[in-house]
């Protein structure tokens, strides 16, 4: 009998728009570090999977469109920090992508862990999602 698996990080990723999922998800690559290993994606092109999943504890990291429609990343995440993790489970980090720089007190007003911009650069959200994966680490392994 061989030794189970240990699970893949996962990152959720959110946007009503499939191409924006995915520009996010090539951005962020297979393997954003060599120590958080491979990940696996998960696509929410609605609130309702969205929320379902973030109350499920299915993701160890959100990454939220600012942009998305008919509701946005940015209050979804001011929402999530404001309703989640009350039964006593921490919440994953979260990162937000806005259009704008100048969006980025949004971000930090949704208590947003990570603010990224478009047009994505593939080495900072890469660099960016692997250490919200260290993080949510760091948090699992002191539980």
């Amino acid at each position: 009998m061989s030794a189970p698996q240990a699970r893949r990080p996962v990152v959720l990723v959110y946007s009503h728009r499939p191409e924006i999922r995915a520009e996010i998800i090539g951005a962020i690559g297979r393997r954003p570090a060599p120590d958080v290993g491979r990940i696996d994606f998960l696509e929410c092109a609605g609130v309702a999977e969205l929320l379902m999943a973030v109350d499920g504890h299915t993701a160890d990291v959100l990454v939220l469109d600012g942009e998305a429609q008919p509701t946005g990343g940015i209050g979804l995440c001011r929402q999530i920090h404001q309703e989640a993790g009350q039964d006593g489970v921490p919440i994953p980090p979260i990162a937000l992508v806005v259009a704008r720089a100048a969006d980025r007190w949004l971000a930090t007003w949704a208590q947003a862990d990570e603010v990224l911009t478009h047009p994505l650069d593939p080495v900072t959200t890469a660099d960016s999602i692997a250490a919200l994966l260290r993080l949510r680490m760091a948090v699992a392994t002191t539980r």
